[in-house]
């Protein structure tokens, strides 16, 4: 049976409010909740971007059952990945088990910050290769010295260590090839069933598929077109774009010629329980074990929860 989500989505939210959020998504049923890892918000309008792992810390603390995830940390620029096992490692042992260490290769838009410029895409897919196998070797709990073309670690270990599983975030054929051996579990934005296919035959174990849609619910179709196209008109740019671009304000130009009606072709928006629950068929249908919406906007973000969360899970679990 699927396992269905509930995101904390750092770019639009505060730190405190998000804290709020999570309690409430466990309380209603949702069976996992993942937190974007954001330096800066997509567009200006969203305007939050909290540190996610001292989030993800007061989440652990409280909530008691459900399961927390990055989706997803870039452990390669501005994060070292001795640091990112040491997180890891801790956020496992306060969250007695329940986390997942979602990684990715990046987004200009957050790692630009430390100043060392973004690297091409076959660069990036390198560091994340090796920061990886350095993330697993600290785990062990072993002493660890490391020297790579990327990274270097000096008799380091973790003291207060624990088992992680990874998840990796891949989007083609040649991705999954080179990091289905290194991760337990796929994560994905598109619901594509030769994404699944692909990771299962080069991983050739028991791994979950874990996908990610946004919705915007409100009682007005207008009025959620609208916070839609407010708070995520960057979502048509793709994976090319959105990983490029350097800044909010790149953002904003990518995106100022978007329509309302752009967004909402992408995007299902309104108060039609029934309608956003038959978005996620795809993701169903393509093999995903795992799917975590995205209400968009943190204004409404409370009355999603109070009034449409629970009926909608139901609906999700019926399809």
């Amino acid at each position: 049976m699927t396992r269905f989500g509930y995101t904390l989505m750092t770019e639009q939210s505060g730190p405190r409010e998000l804290v709020g959020y999570a309690v409430d998504a466990e309380r209603i049923g949702f069976d996992f909740e993942v937190s974007s890892d954001h330096y800066s918000p997509w567009i200006v309008e969203q305007g939050h971007a909290p540190n996610a792992w001292t989030l993800l810390g007061a989440v652990a603390q409280a909530t008691e059952r459900v399961e927390l995830a990055t989706f997803v940390t870039c452990p390669t620029m501005r994060y070292h990945p001795a640091v990112i096992a040491q997180s890891a490692a801790t956020l496992q042992l306060l969250s007695e088990g329940r986390f997942i260490l979602g990684l990715g290769s990046g987004e200009n838009l957050n790692e630009h910050v430390i100043g060392e410029g973004w690297p091409s895409v076959a660069v990036r897919q390198d560091m994340l290769e090796e920061a990886v196998t350095i993330i697993r070797e600290l785990h062990t709990g072993e002493l660890v010295t490391w020297e790579g073309e990327y990274f270097r670690v000096d008799s380091a270990r973790i003291w207060d260590t624990a088992e992680v599983e990874i998840g990796l975030a891949v989007s083609g054929e040649h991705s999954i090839e080179r990091f289905a051996p290194l991760g337990d579990h796929l994560i994905a934005t598109a619901p594509e069933k030769e994404l699944v296919d692909g990771w299962d035959k080069a991983h050739g174990g028991t791994s979950r598929k874990i996908g990610q849609i946004p919705i915007c619910w409100d009682p007005s179709e207008e009025a959620a077109i609208a916070k839609a196209h407010d708070q995520f008109r960057w979502f048509g740019g793709g994976w090319a774009v959105n990983a490029d671009l350097p800044t909010p304000a790149g953002f904003e130009g990518a995106s100022q010629f978007v329509r309302p009606e752009d967004v909402a072709e992408a995007i299902v928006c309104g108060p039609d329980l029934d309608k956003i629950a038959e978005s996620f068929r795809a993701f169903i249908d393509a093999g995903f074990t795992d799917v975590a919406l995205v209400q968009v906007g943190d204004e409404g973000q409370q009355r999603f929860l109070d009034e449409a969360a629970a009926p909608l899970l139901e609906k999700l679990r019926a399809l």
